[in-house]
């Protein structure tokens, strides 16, 4: 109850002055008595440690108490940058930015603030400091390890499907067709407007004179 963060059985044998082997099965037989008796507080294994927690059923009362109404969520750009730490740990920023398409320095920022985040040294080949999940977040998605975390192969595209993809994305445009004239000869398309003006660049933007 005074630890800040779940403790493993060896930390618990050596505090207690007894075998693992007893303090596992002490743990385990704690655990199945506060389920049995509905307590208000559970004892779990997670993130390779044992940590007391509010019983979910009476989360929500406890929230209000600490929270008092106000909560800070993660939002959907931190979630999504700490999915890809997570699946591709460990990872440099430049590797997220280039797999999310945005920046990701504000909110690397925030996760590592959070403690979801950390250093894990730094690229051999590019110098990059590169980052990994902690612990803590091992212990708010409730799993013991990162082997638990669920395997993406069912949430990604059908290889055909995205072939599809690919081939209309590179597929070129259609010419446009004339449209014919009262007379039967095609109209003449119309023609783009020459460029005017000083410091005219080539995609129509202009620099002042």
């Amino acid at each position: 109850m005074v630890a800040d963060q779940p403790l493993d059985v060896p930390t618990l044998a050596a505090a207690v002055g007894h075998p693992g082997a007893e303090v596992s099965a002490a743990l385990a037989s704690l655990a199945a008595e506060y389920d049995e008796q509905e307590r208000g507080f559970e004892l779990r294994n997670v993130a390779g440690g044992w940590r007391f927690y509010t019983r979910e059923a009476f989360a929500g009362v406890v929230e209000r108490f600490v929270l008092e109404g106000q909560q800070a969520r993660l939002t959907q750009a931190a979630l999504e940058t700490l999915a890809v730490v997570a699946y591709k740990q460990p990872v440099s920023r430049a590797r997220v930015s280039a797999i999310r398409g945005v920046n990701v320095d504000g909110v690397m920022r925030t996760l590592l603030s959070r403690g979801l985040v950390e250093e894990a040294g730094q690229d051999p080949e590019t110098g990059a400091n590169l980052y990994r999940t902690t612990g803590y977040f091992l212990e708010r998605i409730g799993v013991t390890s990162l082997d638990d975390l669920p395997e993406l192969a069912p949430y990604l595209p059908d290889m055909d499907d995205l072939e599809d993809e690919l081939s209309a994305m590179s597929a070129p445009a259609p010419e446009p067709t004339p449209a014919p004239t009262p007379d039967g000869e095609p109209e003449p398309l119309p023609q783009p407007a020459p460029p005017t003006g000083p410091g005219t660049e080539p995609d129509g933007g202009t620099e002042p004179a």
